[in-house]
């Protein structure tokens, strides 16, 4: 029975795919980009974000936590991460809700009644289950088994994915997959190096692979200013060569995450500037030109 790390289930998604969607967000991710505004799905392992505004001074959490992390000095709360060791006991406990943990070890079988909650929706809208990340296929055989079961229940799937993965991850996921929703953020090697620390090769062939077999292919394009901001025509150029693209979104970024960051104890590399809804216009409109099928972000 496979199983895999899940940090969170969205409902009601209007960003993930065709229609109102359910996303499935897993756990680890190859990449590590300057503007994820999901930290929560880098590391693999579960993680405890502590939302220090949220904590009453219950100190429930106190006599539950077994490695100490969780401690009472001088009548207030303290949280000890280096201690930590992410058993979620302490988040059962919060009476704020100041502890969550991110990263839970489920089984296909354990989430899929939560998944077909919204089942009426899919049909009435062309939506259905969305796998996201993190990077996703990072667990192939957990996504897999899950694909394979929300085509049993006749469910659309649709996987987004960063294409960092190994071909044979893809050749798997493939007949389960009704739409690949794809990352692109540079075409060129050495800019896509700075912004997410890997080479783009496996990615942008990849790219090429699942267009090739003829896969229902979504690009988004996260558009960073000063960042990815030069990379916009060499990514028209790429495009334009597939036969498959359902269509290109461009996806403006926002440095609103910057609270997750803290909760997690990571560090805020998030860049300050922001585009305007001018630039994500003028964006779009280059990418028009060129003949690609743009979806406008609502």
């Amino acid at each position: 029975m496979e199983q895999g790390f899940v940090t969170k289930i969205k409902h009601f998604a209007v960003h993930d795919g065709d229609g109102i969607r359910t996303t499935v967000f897993l756990k680890g991710c190859p990449l590590r980009c300057i503007w994820c505004h999901n930290p929560e799905g880098l590391d693999f392992a579960p993680q405890m974000a502590y939302v220090e505004k949220k904590c009453i001074g219950c100190m429930q959490c106190v006599p539950v936590c077994e490695s100490n992390a969780q401690q009472a000095a001088d009548g207030k709360h303290r949280f000890v991460r280096e201690l930590c060791v992410s058993c979620g006991k302490c988040e059962r406990v919060c009476l704020g809700g100041a502890m969550e943990l991110n990263g839970r070890l489920c089984t296909v079988e354990e989430i899929m009644p939560e998944l077909l909650q919204d089942r009426d929706f899919y049909g009435h809208s062309g939506g259905g289950i969305t796998i996201s990340g993190g990077e996703c296929l990072a667990q192939p055989g957990f996504v897999v088994s899950l694909l394979q079961k929300g085509k049993e229940y006749g469910i659309n799937m649709a996987v987004d994915t960063c294409g960092f993965v190994k071909r044979e991850v893809l050749d798997a996921a493939m007949p389960y997959t009704d739409t690949f929703l794809y990352d692109v953020k540079a075409i060129d090697n050495e800019v896509h190096i700075k912004c997410t620390g890997k080479p783009n090769d496996i990615i942008l062939e990849n790219l090429k692979y699942l267009d090739h077999n003829n896969c229902r292919i979504e690009v988004r394009i996260p558009y960073v200013p000063g960042y990815n901001s030069d990379q916009i025509s060499l990514i028209a150029e790429f495009l334009v060569s597939l036969h498959n693209l359902s269509g290109v979104r461009v996806l403006p970024y926002h440095n609103y995450a910057g609270s997750k960051y803290k909760s997690l104890g990571m560090t805020n590399h998030l860049p300050l500037k922001m585009p305007t809804f001018k630039d994500i216009i003028i964006v779009e409109n280059r990418l028009k030109k060129k003949g690609l099928p743009i979806i406008k972000q609502e």
